[in-house]
């Protein structure tokens, strides 16, 4: 008989549903949580809303994309076989719900990796460790994360804009928002270099200096997001688009000198990785 799944780490108890998520949504996706955590025994440490609804532009009919950061027990990770460092499921009744390993996570946090920086300061928490959270922070800050987040919004942003945008006179409006977000993260990097791009969208653009032409017509598409479905369109913005290829131009000629990982940095997260994984 299989030994049983290790208990939740204290600071996981149930709590009301977040603003937005209704209740019986709410309560099947900690079902399927707890359901992760009997089958492979592990602890989730974080549980967050990410994709559109976390950002602020969810579509009438838009899913629900649960992410997840869990640790193993210490036997785990003596092992000398390589192990998959990911949770997966196949996404069903609108949930798609999947997790990295909290070595992993703490690895791609070094580089630093967007995403978890993204998840850590997602508005739509299911499950969260406040310690474990506020740790985790703490870390993101210290990294240098300006010349990888630079790359990644410049890439991703461009990347939406050329397949989806360019050429096109009418849009779709779930495309145009993912050239818009990663046009105003390079905006905030280079207005406030020492601070992390905030998540939501709404909250990024209140911290921006914009001329106020801009901040209509992103105010005015992601009314028209929120109104519409997954795929509706919309016809494209010429403000809107001098506005992502400025801040591409302007990324991809200021971007930031690559530096190494701080020895001490390092130090911190391995410290960090070895108390969450020996935690009861």
């Amino acid at each position: 008989m299989s030994p049983p799944a290790p208990k939740n780490a204290p600071g996981l108890p149930s709590r009301a549903p977040p603003g937005g998520i209704p209740p019986a949504v709410f309560a099947a996706i900690n079902d399927r949580l707890d359901e992760l955590e009997h089958a492979n025994r592990v602890r989730i440490l974080l549980a967050v809303e990410s994709g559109s609804r976390a950002w602020g532009f969810p579509s009438t009919d838009s899913d629900f994309d649960v992410r997840f950061v869990y640790a193993h027990d210490v036997d785990w990770y003596l092992s000398l076989d390589t192990r998959r460092d990911v949770i997966e499921l196949p996404i069903e009744d609108d949930l798609d719900i999947n997790g990295w390993d909290i070595k992993k996570a703490l690895s791609l946090l070094l580089k630093p990796n967007p995403v978890l920086l993204e998840w850590l300061q997602s508005p739509i928490t299911y499950r969260v460790d406040e310690g474990v959270k506020s740790r985790l922070m703490a870390l993101a800050e210290r990294t240098a994360h300006r010349r990888p987040l630079v790359h990644h919004y410049l890439h991703h942003g461009r990347a939406q804009f050329r397949a989806h945008i360019d050429g096109r006179a009418t849009v779709s409006l779930k495309r145009y928002l993912y050239v818009v977000r990663p046009a105003l993260a390079l905006k905030w990097i280079r207005q406030h270099p020492d601070r992390l791009v905030p998540m939501a969208l709404p909250q990024l653009l209140s911290g921006l200096a914009m001329q106020g032409d801009a901040v209509s017509a992103i105010e005015d598409l992601i009314a028209r997001k929120t109104r519409s479905r997954e795929l509706g369109e919309g016809k494209r913005s010429s403000v809107l688009d001098d506005l992502a290829l400025t801040e591409f131009e302007l990324a991809e000629r200021t971007a930031p000198e690559r530096t190494p990982i701080p020895a001490d940095l390092l130090d911190s997260a391995n410290s960090l990785f070895r108390q969450l994984v020996r935690a009861p």
